[in-house]
């Protein structure tokens, strides 16, 4: 049986746009109908689309991807699919974004090390450039803090009868229950909002 080429496309979220990959596929010889279109995250590998695309490969066959990342997020994880695929499914891959990445060439022992080599710098820069991205939006979070900017749900003002029916309740007038229903507050809430007020006092 003749060898199939295939496209492999994966956005991270359903309102991402998939637009860009699937131009630089179709100007590519592959069949619309092995155009794989995944909107799943990169964190890890149980995709529908991807494993169903692992089960029709066989020996000989192309795939084609974007740029390295489109495979995955995780250092430790390209690498073991790239194995899989190469080694395990005998299967060439060409990564358009990376000429280096085309396994159709230099399929001698030299061609196969740099190939190797280039696969392992790259996962690592993209797995460092994704640390780094969320440093920085820890830093950002931590300096807005420092600001004063507020994140989360803003508090509920307490309702203007609390302080009266939170006196009542310590004065074992009323129960807790019956002081939350007062409030129209869950008992959980007065509770919380009766210990923080009394903290604070």
């Amino acid at each position: 049986m003749a060898a199939n080429t295939y496209g492999y496309i994966r956005v991270s979220t359903a309102e991402q746009n998939e637009d860009r990959q699937l131009t630089a596929m179709r100007a590519l010889p592959i069949p619309e109908r092995n155009l794989i279109v995944e909107k799943h995250s990169g964190k890890d590998f149980q995709r529908p689309q991807y494993q169903k695309l692992l089960r029709r490969l066989k020996p000989e066959d192309l795939l084609y991807i974007k740029s390295i990342d489109r495979l995955g997020r995780n250092y430790g994880e390209i690498l073991e699919q790239w194995r899989i695929l190469t080694k395990e499914k005998q299967i060439d891959i060409v990564v358009l974004d990376m000429p280096l990445l085309d396994t159709r060439r230099g399929k001698d022992l030299m061609g196969t090390f740099l190939s190797d080599i280039v696969l392992q710098v790259l996962s690592f820069v993209a797995e460092n450039e994704r640390s780094n991205i969320r440093q920085r939006q820890a830093e950002g979070i931590a300096a807005a803090k420092a600001r004063g900017v507020k994140f989360g749900r803003p508090h509920k003002p307490l309702p203007g009868n609390f302080n009266q029916i939170h006196k009542e309740w310590r004065d074992k007038k009323i129960t807790l229950r019956e002081a939350a229903g007062a409030c129209a507050m869950p008992v959980s809430s007065f509770y919380a909002k009766a210990v923080a007020l009394e903290k604070d006092g």
